[in-house]
């Protein structure tokens, strides 16, 4: 009698232990059955959108793109149609740097440039400067040329060529750019907030502190 419950029990036991493999393999056959239908969805959402910024690396980034307008001139394709100088004049965080511009009588000097790439200081990179020490620089054409034109590079540059690089600027001058992903720095001071930023004329990257030439 007790061999026979021993039996018994042994084949309560391998049963309960099997029914759990049992349902767990009626499960994978139902995900088995979804997962071809899941990755053709996303094939078609890919094909659907051919120039999401993940499938291209060409599409604008950083926290502050968020502020650029969705549409019209100061938008990122309205912007991809002027030259660098006019459309950044159509971009609101940008006006205290074409203000400095216009002061400084570079204008057409950007506009007509090829290829060229402006780190361009907002607003509040502009308002981190004193004012006194801001008035005075708007005042003197030669130091503000020689600022603004330290912000400018002679080529287009890549994301991929501010990982680690150093470029001379219109200045003369040298800029050091590091980083990675989304997140660069310029001189170690001036972070990108929002890059890839396309114009007619130039590759434009946003950043939230004014560079002085050394």
């Amino acid at each position: 009698m007790n061999s026979m419950k021993i039996r018994r029990t042994a084949i309560a036991v391998a049963a309960a232990a099997l029914l759990p493999f049992s349902l767990a393999a009626c499960s994978d056959s139902g995900d088995t059955k979804a997962a071809p239908a899941a990755a053709g969805d996303e094939a078609q959402t890919a094909a659907s959108n051919p120039m999401d910024g993940s499938m291209t690396g060409e599409e604008p980034f950083g926290a502050a793109c968020a502020g650029v307008p969705k549409e019209g001139a100061g938008s990122f394709d309205g912007m991809a149609k002027d030259p660098v100088a006019t459309a950044a004049s159509n971009n609101p965080a940008l006006s205290t740097l074409v203000a400095a511009v216009k002061k400084a009588g570079l204008v057409d000097t950007l506009n007509n440039a090829k290829d060229i790439t402006v780190f361009a200081p907002t607003n509040d990179a502009f308002a981190k400067i004193p004012k006194a020490d801001l008035d005075k620089v708007l005042a003197d054409k030669a130091t503000l040329t020689k600022i603004l034109t330290y912000h400018v590079v002679g080529q287009k540059l890549t994301p991929k060529q501010l990982e680690n690089g150093s470029f001379e600027t219109l200045q003369k001058g040298m800029v050091n750019t590091m980083g990675s992903g989304e997140s660069y720095k310029v001189n170690d001071t001036s972070n990108v907030v929002c890059g890839n930023v396309k114009t007619a004329n130039a590759n434009v990257y946003i950043v939230d502190t004014v560079l002085m030439p050394k």
